[in-house]
Order: structure tokens, then C-alpha cells, then sequence
């Protein structure tokens, strides 16, 4: 049987994964006593029942977890069973973003500040995140990118290439995207907003589009872009990222934006195996 053991930080993503892991049909099973996993996995092995295989979601909320971990984890190896341990992690500050966005105590003490509680976790955990088949880290995830990054995962669907490209527009009146890597203004090149005809149709269309790109300006402007990309991407994967999200803003996210994902999206796609295209604000930019 396929056992997956979710461990890792508070606020990291747990509970996200196994959602994501529970819809595509593991049985998902949170904080049970680590005295119990391996008699728990036999009962589901005789129940008859199909499953994909069994997520087992474990971390500092389990005290007698990380105490007894090492030995249950070699019983049910022992039984021939395949265990992988993923460990979820985030940096610091994302970290204490996400406590204080949910005004929820931190587990490991609920009478210390959150940075400290975050310190005592990675003290405690350190040993578990040694053993892991995968460290993960979130920090530069949204919730839409975790769940399919962890699907790719489980599904093998990586392949030879985990790393992900996502380019994106969005309009600059709603807010930059806080998960994007690198933000591209373009407020500078021509606005087809104020041309007769272009006001209602988008990005997407081909007479935006070549309303954009035809300008001077747009050509002298992806002459150095792309180039910059082409640079930029590949040490971003060296650092070991898993996403890359390119955000590309103009005033409403409904055309210079658009048009100009669309092209950088078909320039990614002829280096990279997996670029992905979102638009943000197109329908609020008809407003």
C-alpha cells in the first residue's frame, strides 16, 4: 500500500495537501496516535475497500508523534509497505503572515509569540525533515499552486521537469499578485482603451493584439525582455524554485497586460515544458 506521511510546519500547508490529496482518493487521516498507524493500516489493507493508498497527517500537535515516529515508520516498511514522509515548510516570514491572518495560537506553545513558537518547531522537527523523501516549500505558494504541485507529485505527472512557469496578467487598480516572482509594468506602451472598437474587446483578441504589438515601443520593449527572461528563469530554477510566477500588469488587467502574457507565455513555451497562463482581472477590466 502507498503510505504518505504529511508532516512539517504549522501554517506551511498541511491541511491544503491533504484536501488536495483527499479529492484525488487517498483515505486522509489527521493527528492519529503514532502507537496506532501500523494497526490502522492493516485494517484498511483488509477492509476491501480501493483507495489510491493512505495519507497519514502528523506533526507538533502529536507529542507522543514525535517521540515514537522512527520505529512506526520501520514497522510499516517492515510490513512492505511504501512510506514517503513529505515535509512542509515555509520561510519565517510567510510564516507568521499566514498565524496572523487566521488569529490562531501557535501550537508548539500557546503562551509564547508565534516567532517562538516557530522556532521551538523547527527545533523539534528537525529530525523528521532529515528523514523526508521531499522537503516542501511553500512559502511562495498560493493555495491553487500548492494543490497542483502536489498533484503533479504524487502522479508523477513532473516527469523530467517539476519546475512550473505560471505568467499572468493583472491590472495594477486591484493590487499586484503577492505570490508573483517577477512584476512586469507595462502601463508605458499604448492603451487600446482609448481606440474606437478596442475599448470592449481584450488581450485575447486579435485586433488588440496586433494594435499592441505593431507599436514601436512594444518591439523595443520585448527586444529586452525576453532576453532578461531568458537569463532570469533558469537561475530561478537553480535556486531550487518549483514555481515561477511572471505577473505582467497594466492599468486594468484587460489589455497591454493581457496581450503581453500571451506572447511571453509563447516565447516560455518554446524552452520550457510547463508554462501556464492566467488572467487575473480581465473581466473586472471591463468596468
Amino acid at each position: 500500500m502507498r503510505i504518505i506521511v504529511v508532516t512539517g510546519m504549522s501554517g506551511s500547508g498541511k491541511s491544503t495537501a491533504v484536501r488536495a490529496l483527499e479529492d484525488d482518493g487517498f483515505y486522509c487521516i489527521d493527528n492519529l496516535p503514532v502507537r496506532l498507524f501500523k494497526r490502522f493500516i492493516d485494517l484498511i489493507g483488509k477492509s476491501g475497500e480501493s483507495f489510491k493508498g493512505v495519507v497519514l497527517v502528523a506533526d507538533i500537535r502529536g507529542r507522543e508523534f514525535l517521540k515514537g515516529y522512527e520505529n512506526a515508520f520501520k514497522k510499516i516498511r517492515a510490513a512492505g509497505h511504501n512510506v514517503e514522509i513529505l515535509f512542509f515548510d515555509a520561510q519565517d516570514e510567510p510564516l507568521m503572515r499566514r498565524f496572523s491572518e487566521t488569529r490562531r495560537r501557535h501550537p508548539a506553545d500557546e503562551h509564547c509569540s508565534v516567532i517562538e513558537g516557530i522556532r521551538i518547531e523547527r527545533e523539534h522537527l528537525s529530525g523528521l525533515r532529515q528523514m523526508a523523501t521531499r522537503v516542501i516549500d511553500t512559502s511562495e505558494f498560493n493555495v491553487h499552486q500548492l494543490k497542483d504541485y502536489i498533484l503533479r507529485i504524487i502522479r508523477g505527472d513532473e516527469g523530467l521537469d517539476p519546475f512550473m512557469i505560471v505568467v499572468q496578467s493583472f491590472g495594477f487598480r486591484y493590487g499586484i499578485p503577492m505570490e508573483s516572482s517577477i512584476v512586469m509594468d507595462v502601463r508605458f506602451l499604448p492603451n487600446p482603451f482609448f481606440e474606437p472598437g478596442l475599448k470592449e474587446l481584450s488581450g485575447l483578441d486579435d485586433t488588440v493584439r496586433e494594435y499592441i504589438v505593431d507599436k514601436p515601443m512594444t518591439a523595443a520593449f520585448i527586444d529586452y525582455f525576453f532576453p532578461m527572461l531568458d537569463m532570469l528563469v533558469p537561475a530561478y530554477k537553480q535556486e531550487g524554485r518549483a514555481y515561477l510566477t511572471i505577473s505582467i500588469g497594466c492599468t486594468g488587467g484587460r489589455h497591454r497586460s493581457v496581450a503581453l502574457t500571451e506572447i511571453t507565455a509563447m516565447h516560455l513555451q518554446t524552452l520550457w515544458p510547463t508554462v501556464r497562463i492566467t488572467h487575473r482581472d480581465i473581466e473586472k477590466g471591463k468596468q
